[in-house]
């Protein structure tokens, strides 16, 4: 069993103390992140976050706040970022993929923002499938993404990712599954779905102490407990010639977080730059027409 979770931290703004305490409740093996440092000195305070919760930073990129961390318990096998199609001048999206393995099956987990504006967010929910199925397929790995949806169940975007991937939190709720606002939650717009097959033991809030759930950011976040599928559930996820099977031996198929090589044309960013000894990059510019757009 996996834990998997996601967790809009709005860029640790608010209570740090609070939000690490949080963290460290979630127990994650693997924890999606949206609003992720992405400023000054972001890849330190990435690397603060994580170990809040025993953790590391296994993909993502600076622009697109979005990370996936993960824990001891999981071998890394790929971690990347991508940036979506620009929508100026709303600020840019992008997804964080990594692939995981443990106790001999892969998943690969994708963190998405999706943003406010409602065409740019259908796009970017489809894009986001796509780019997270051909990782799936490369590595043989089960999908499963997570995230700031910034939509309800029910409707376009959330439908479009439904129809894809299975909605967690209905198959197996735990509590009311309401995540925004972290003050009086009546909303629940960040969930994870993860590839028909695999076995949704619970999905729903944490188990924090609530005063430290309001202070450490205005999201909760979401826990699914998923399952290894059986080999009958494995069955359809035959992705082709070529594809390493869960526990096989692979090109990318080696001890510890990887750096992924973007392919031709690809705006792949590995999320482990900050191993690389390279400065911090200087403050993100953002876009001048929406700065504040970050859903």
């Amino acid at each position: 069993m996996l834990r998997i979770a996601s967790y809009n931290v709005r860029s640790m703004k608010d209570d740090v103390p609070a939000l690490g305490r949080v963290v460290a409740a979630i127990r994650a093996d693997v924890l999606c992140v949206q609003e992720a440092p992405r400023f000054l000195c972001w890849r330190r305070r990435r690397r603060r976050l994580a170990a809040f919760g025993g953790l590391s930073v296994a993909a993502g990129r600076r622009r697109g706040g979005v990370a996936v961390l993960t824990g001891p318990g999981v071998r890394v096998l790929h971690g990347e970022g991508r940036l979506l199609e620009s929508f100026f001048p709303l600020e840019r999206r992008a997804i964080a993929i990594a692939v995981v393995e443990a106790d001999g099956w892969r998943l690969a987990v994708g963190s998405i923002h999706l943003d406010l504006d409602e065409t740019a967010r259908h796009r970017h929910a489809d894009e986001a499938v796509r780019l997270l199925r051909e990782v799936a397929d490369r590595f043989g790995a089960l999908p499963v993404l997570a995230g700031d949806i910034n939509e309800q169940s029910g409707q376009p975007s959330w439908r479009h990712l439904a129809e894809r991937l299975t909605d967690c939190y209905p198959v197996s709720p735990r509590g009311d599954g309401f995540t925004f606002p972290a003050r009086g939650a009546h909303k629940r717009i960040d969930a994870i779905f993860a590839v028909e097959g695999l076995s949704v033991l619970s999905c729903g809030g944490v188990d924090a102490d609530p005063a430290d759930l309001v202070a450490a950011t205005d999201h909760l976040p979401v826990v699914a407990e998923l399952a290894r599928p059986s080999p009958q559930a494995d069955a359809p996820m035959d992705v082709g010639p070529g594809t390493a099977p869960a526990g096989s031996s692979g090109a990318g198929d080696h001890a510890g977080p990887a750096r992924a090589e973007p392919g031709p044309g690809s705006s792949g960013e590995t999320g482990r730059t900050e191993e690389s000894g390279k400065p911090e990059d200087p403050e993100d510019p953002g876009n001048p027409g929406n700065p504040g757009n970050t859903g």
